[in-house]
C-alpha cells in the first residue's frame, strides 16, 4: 500500500462539467476531487462501489499531517486482498499456525484527505486506483464479504419490531427484501445474522436496565444530595424518560449557561432510547456538560417534558440563546418551554445534507453556489441577506426547490444576519461542531448496562466525589503581546487565554480600517481599500458606551475590529468594564463561579475595578525605573494595611478569588517594555506618585465616590481618565472655563 502514492497524494484538474452526484449512488466511479462530508460517508460511497465491482475495502491508514492537535486529516481505504499476511508470535513464544490468508498485495486504494472550504470541513479524494492483482467477485458472492455484510442501526430497530410481532426469521428476511427492492438472498446480512441479533435482544432485558438506571439515579442522589434527576413511568410500567445533571454541572451552567447546544441526534441503543445532551461552552473555550435525557418517543411531548425537567435542575434558569437540530417538535417545544430564549438551528447539521441535497441537481455550478450560500450566511445586514438570497434564487434557478423553500422560511434560526445580536458564545461556528461532536462521542461511547450514570461522568471529566474542586487542572497558557498597545496589556490581564485571543485577532487587524467621524459620536469605519460602506460605530466616552453595527460584541462578547480601532485613533488606552465580560474574565473560573467569595454585584465590581486599576498601574510604571520603585513600594505599602484588617471566616466550603495576572504580569508577556518606554519616553509631564494624588485628595476634600468628570484632552495621552487626576489640568488656564472635560 506504501508504495501505491505518495503521502501528499495527487490533486488532477476535474472538467468543469463534471457532475458532483449523489454519495450514496453506486452508480459513479469515484474521482479526484470529490468530496464527502465525512469519514463515514467517504467509507459508505467507496463500499458501495468495491460491493460493484466485486472486491470489499478496509480501513487502512490515518494520518494527521498537519501536526498534533488537528485531528485526523487523512484516511486510506484499500482493498480487502491489500498487503501480506504477517505471523505473529503468541504469547508463549510459539508460532502461530501460517492460516490462509487472501491478502495478495493489491494496489487498489482510495485516499481522502480533510479540507476546510468557508470555514466547513470537507473530506475529498486525492488519490484512487482502481487497478487489481486477483480476480474480482460475482454479485452473490461479494455480499458475504465482512465489509459488505452489516446491519444498520435501522435495520436493527426493524427487525426488533417484527419480533416482536411476532413475525418468522424467514419472514422478516422476506419483508426486507421487497421494502428494500432487492433480490432473493440479496440483503446485506445473512439469516444467521438475523438470529445472532434476536439472541442478543433476548439477553438483554431493555425494561430491566431501565429501572437500573432508575436504581443507579437513586445511588447517586443518596451519595450527593446535589444529584438531581427526574423520570416518568408509562401506563406498562417502562420507563419512558429520564433526566438528570451532576453537581458540576450545575455549577457550570450558573457561570456558563446563557448560550447552550441541546443535542438531540444520537440514539442509545443500549437502552432503544433518544438521548438529548446539553452542552455549553467555559470561559477558556472548552466544552462543559450541563445535563441529559432519555426519551422513548421523539414527539413534542417528550421535548416539552425533557426542556422543562432541564429548567427544574437549575433554578428556572433558561438560558439567553439554544441551539439545536432542525427538528420540528423540539422547535414547538422550545417556543412552549422558553419563550423568552432566542432559538436557532445548528448549520453544521444543515450544511452536511447539501451535497444529497444540491450536487445533483446544480452540477459544475455546485461549487459556486455553495461559496454563494456562505457568503449570504456570514452576511451582516439583514438587508443585504434578503437582496442577495433573491438574487441567487435567481441565479441558479432554484425557483420552487423544497430545500430553498423551507431554508428561507426558517432563516431567522439559522442566518447570521438575524442572529447577530444575540449572545452565543462562539458555538455557531462550524469549526466548533468538531468539538462538540467529539465531546458528544466521549459521552455515547460510554453506553454500558454497567453503572452507566458514573461512566457518563467519568466521560466528561467529571470524577466521582470529586466535591467543590474542578476536574482537571488548565494548563497555563503563555501569553504574547503582538501590538504593543495599552489596550492590549489591558486586555491581557483580565480575559483568559482563549478570549483574550480572540480578541487579539480583532486588534492586529484594527490598523487596516479607516476610522471616519461623521460627528462626535457618530463614526464610520471601513476598510483602507473600500471606498464607501462601512460599519457605523456609536460611542459616547462619557457613558463609556459604545456600539457597532457589526453587533460581534451583542455576538461573541469579544470587542470588534472597527470598535477598537475608533478607541485607539481617539487616545482611549483601556477597554470600559461592560466591554470585558465576566463571562471571559480568568477569575477563579475553574471554579465556574465568577467572584464567588462575594454576595452582591456591588463587590463584584469593586473587585473589576480594582483589576482594573491594577492593570493601568503596570502599563505605567513600566515605563522608567522610578515609576517602577514608586509603584513597588507604594503597592507594597498598601498590602501591609490591608492585612491588618481582619478577614472573612472561611469553612471548607469557601471559594476565594484568584487573580489571573500570575501568568500575565511581566515574565509571561512579552514585546511590551520597549512599547511602554518608548511611549512614556514622549510624554511631557512628569509622573506623578501614588501617594501624592492621594494627598491632593484629600487636601482638596474630594470625594472619591462622587461622580468623575471625565478628561477629553488629546495631549493628555490618557484620554477617558478622571479629570481631577490628571496633570495637565494643573494649569487655571484649563480649568478657567472647563475646557477638557466632557
Amino acid at each position: 500500500m506504501d508504495s501505491c502514492a505518495d503521502d501528499i497524494g495527487t490533486v488532477e484538474e476535474i472538467a468543469e462539467d463534471t457532475i458532483l452526484s449523489r454519495q450514496t449512488s453506486v452508480n459513479l466511479v469515484p474521482f479526484i476531487g470529490q468530496r464527502f462530508v465525512s469519514q463515514d460517508a467517504a467509507y459508505e460511497f467507496y463500499c458501495s462501489f468495491a460491493k460493484q465491482c466485486g472486491f470489499s475495502i478496509r480501513r487502512h491508514r490515518t494520518r494527521g499531517k498537519d501536526g498534533v492537535g488537528r485531528g485526523i486529516t487523512r484516511r486510506d481505504f484499500t482493498c480487502h486482498r491489500g498487503g501480506y499476511p504477517q505471523i505473529k508470535a503468541s504469547d508463549d513464544g510459539k508460532m502461530q499456525r501460517n492460516r490462509k490468508s487472501s491478502r495478495c498485495g493489491c494496489q487498489a486504494y482510495m485516499r481522502i484527505v480533510k479540507k476546510a472550504d468557508f470555514d466547513v470541513p470537507e473530506w475529498r479524494i486525492t488519490g484512487f486506483s482502481n487497478i487489481h492483482n486477483h480476480e474480482l467477485l460475482k454479485s452473490n458472492e461479494v455480499q458475504l464479504l465482512p465489509a459488505h455484510s452489516t446491519m444498520s442501526a435501522d435495520d436493527k430497530s426493524r427487525i426488533c419490531m417484527y419480533a416482536k410481532a411476532g413475525m418468522s426469521v424467514r419472514q422478516m428476511l422476506r419483508l426486507m427484501e421487497l421494502e428494500k427492492g432487492v433480490k432473493l438472498g440479496c440483503l446485506p446480512f445473512t439469516e444467521m445474522d438475523v438470529r445472532n441479533l434476536l439472541q442478543s435482544f433476548r439477553n438483554v432485558n431493555r425494561d430491566n436496565d431501565a429501572i437500573n438506571l432508575l436504581q443507579m439515579c437513586k445511588y447517586k442522589k443518596d451519595k450527593d444530595p446535589n444529584f438531581k434527576y427526574n423520570f416518568q413511568i408509562d401506563a406498562n410500567n417502562r420507563l419512558e424518560r429520564i433526566a438528570w445533571s451532576y453537581a458540576l454541572s450545575i455549577q457550570s451552567y450558573e457561570a456558563f449557561g446563557d448560550a447552550v447546544i441541546f443535542d438531540t441526534t444520537h440514539r442509545l441503543d443500549a437502552y432503544d432510547m433518544i438521548m438529548g445532551i446539553w452542552i455549553g461552552v467555559d470561559n477558556h473555550g472548552s466544552n462543559c456538560f450541563f445535563g441529559c435525557v432519555l426519551l422513548r418517543d421523539e414527539n413534542m411531548e417528550s421535548f416539552s417534558w425533557a426542556l422543562k425537567t432541564f429548567l427544574e435542575f437549575v433554578d428556572g434558569k433558561a438560558p439567553e440563546t439554544i441551539l439545536t437540530d432542525q427538528n420540528i417538535w423540539l422547535k414547538e417545544a422550545v417556543a412552549v418551554e422558553m419563550p423568552r430564549t432566542k432559538h436557532a438551528f445548528c448549520i453544521w447539521h444543515i450544511i452536511a445534507k447539501f451535497s444529497d441535497w444540491f450536487s445533483i441537481l446544480l452540477g459544475s455550478q455546485y461549487d459556486k453556489w455553495k461559496a454563494e450560500f456562505h457568503r449570504l450566511y456570514n452576511l451582516q445586514s439583514v438587508e443585504d441577506f434578503e437582496v442577495g438570497w433573491g438574487e441567487m434564487v435567481d441565479t441558479y434557478g432554484l425557483h420552487g426547490n423544497k430545500h430553498i423553500v423551507s431554508l428561507y422560511a426558517l432563516r431567522t434560526f439559522w442566518a447570521l444576519p438575524f442572529l447577530r445580536c444575540y449572545f452565543f458564545a462562539g458555538m455557531t461556528s462550524t469549526f466548533q461542531s468538531d468539538s462538540i461532536n467529539a465531546f458528544i462521542q466521549r459521552i455515547l461511547s460510554a453506553q454500558s448496562l454497567d453503572n452507566f450514570v458514573e461512566k457518563v461522568a467519568v466521560a466528561v471529566g467529571y470524577k466521582e466525589d470529586a466535591g467543590p474542586k474542578q476536574k482537571v487542572p488548565r494548563k497555563v497558557h503563555k501569553i504574547s503581546l503582538k501590538t504593543g498597545s495599552p489596550i492590549e496589556s489591558h486586555a491581557a490581564t483580565v480575559l483568559t487565554p482563549y478570549a483574550f485571543g480572540k480578541l487579539q485577532e480583532e486588534l492586529v487587524l484594527a490598523p487596516q480600517y479607516a476610522s471616519l467621524m461623521v460627528d462626535e459620536s457618530y463614526f464610520i469605519v471601513r476598510h483602507h481599500i473600500d471606498m464607501d460602506g462601512g460599519c457605523k460605530v456609536l460611542w459616547i466616552p462619557h457613558d463609556e458606551f459604545i456600539s457597532c453595527s457589526c453587533h460581534l460584541f451583542e455576538f461573541s462578547g469579544i470587542l470588534c475590529r472597527h470598535v477598537l480601532r475608533v478607541l485607539s485613533t481617539n487616545n482611549c488606552f483601556h477597554i470600559p468594564d461592560r466591554y470585558l465580560p465576566v463571562r471571559w474574565r480568568d477569575v477563579g473560573t475553574s471554579l465556574t463561579k465568577p467572584f464567588p467569595a462575594f454576595t452582591s454585584d456591588e463587590h463584584a465590581g469593586k473587585v473589576q475595578l480594582l483589576q482594573s486599576m491594577v492593570s493601568t498601574l503596570i502599563a505605567e510604571s513600566m515605563g522608567t525605573e522610578e515609576r517602577l520603585d514608586v509603584a513597588c513600594d507604594q503597592v507594597a505599602h498598601v498590602l501591609s494595611s490591608i492585612k491588618e484588617f481582619p478577614g472573612p471566616a472561611h469553612d471548607d466550603n469557601d471559594i476565594t478569588y484568584t487573580s489571573p495576572s500570575d501568568s500575565l504580569i511581566l515574565p509571561e508577556v512579552e514585546d511590551s517594555v520597549g512599547f511602554v518606554q518608548s511611549f512614556a519616553a514622549g510624554s511631557t509631564h512628569d509622573p506623578m506618585t501614588l501617594g501624592k494624588m492621594k494627598e491632593r485628595r484629600l487636601r482638596d476634600g474630594i470625594n472619591i465616590n462622587r461622580k468623575r468628570r471625565r478628561c477629553s484632552l488629546p495631549c493628555c495621552g490618557q484620554f477617558g481618565h478622571d479629570a481631577t487626576d490628571c496633570p495637565m489640568m494643573g494649569s487655571d488656564d484649563l480649568n478657567e472655563d472647563g475646557l477638557g472635560f466632557i
